[in-house]
């Protein structure tokens, strides 16, 4: 099959950083996109997890205090405990 060339705009510094990985595995960026190419079409997929790493900031706050305990109550030992609590006047 014929080759073709493709034009996509990237980031310089993006660009930049991907050239230097490729190279450093012995690939050149065009190579590198084809894999991802080839790798989408096979598996008729993204050939990786798209998933948010990154906790927002919402999130990192209730982390952060749970680890201080800010806002927990103690522990029960059965379930009628945990309504009691729950249940109770405060």
């Amino acid at each position: 099959m014929a080759a073709v060339s493709t034009t996509i705009k990237i980031d310089s510094a993006l660009k930049q950083e991907s050239q230097k990985l490729f190279e450093s595995l012995g690939l050149n960026l065009s190579t590198a996109v084809n894999i991802f190419l080839r790798q989408a079409v096979r598996e008729q997929a993204i050939p990786f997890r798209l998933e948010m790493t990154t906790p927002n900031s919402e999130t990192l706050r209730a982390i952060a205090e749970t680890r201080q305990g800010v806002g927990l109550s103690h522990g029960f030992s059965s379930v009628a405990e945990l309504m009691e609590d729950l249940d109770a006047d405060d």
